[in-house]
C-alpha cells in the first residue's frame, strides 16, 4: 500500500525556518519525480516545488525562489522541503505528490492529478 507522510509543519514567526519532510512507502520512491504544492485558504492549489528523480534538476515557483530548497535522499525514501525567510504569504497545508503517470514532460508547471499519490498535508502557519 502507497503512503506518502508530511511531518515538519507548525506554527513559526515571520522571518523562521521550517523543514518539511516526506516519507514515501509502497511504491519505487527513486523512480519517480516528486513535487511540494501548497493551498492556502481560500485559494487554489499551488506547485512550490518539485524535483527530478535523480535529484538533480529542482524547480520552484517565483513566490518562494531564494528562500525554499527541496531534495530528495532516494536511499531514505523521503522527500524534503526547507522553507526560510517565511512570510505569512506562506501560510498553507503543504502537500507531498508522486505523479503516477511518470514524471511530467513539463515538472516545473504540473498541475496534480486526482490518480496521483497525495499525503494528507501538513500545516504551516506564519504568524507573529
Amino acid at each position: 500500500q502507497v503512503h506518502l507522510v508530511e511531518s515538519g509543519g507548525g506554527l513559526v514567526q515571520p522571518g523562521g525556518s521550517l523543514r518539511l519532510s516526506c516519507a514515501a512507502s509502497g511504491f519505487p520512491f527513486s523512480m519517480y519525480a516528486m513535487i511540494w504544492y501548497r493551498q492556502a485558504p481560500g485559494k487554489g492549489r499551488e506547485l512550490v516545488a518539485a524535483i527530478t528523480t535523480t535529484g538533480s534538476i529542482a524547480h520552484y515557483a517565483d513566490s518562494v525562489k531564494g528562500r525554499f530548497t527541496i531534495s530528495r535522499d532516494n536511499a531514505k525514501n523521503t522527500l524534503y522541503l526547507q522553507m526560510t525567510s517565511l512570510t505569512p504569504e506562506d501560510t498553507a497545508v503543504y502537500y507531498c505528490n508522486a505523479p503516477r503517470s511518470g514524471p511530467p514532460p513539463d515538472l516545473a508547471h504540473y498541475s496534480g492529478s486526482p490518480t496521483d499519490y497525495w499525503g494528507q498535508g501538513t500545516q504551516v502557519t506564519v504568524s507573529s
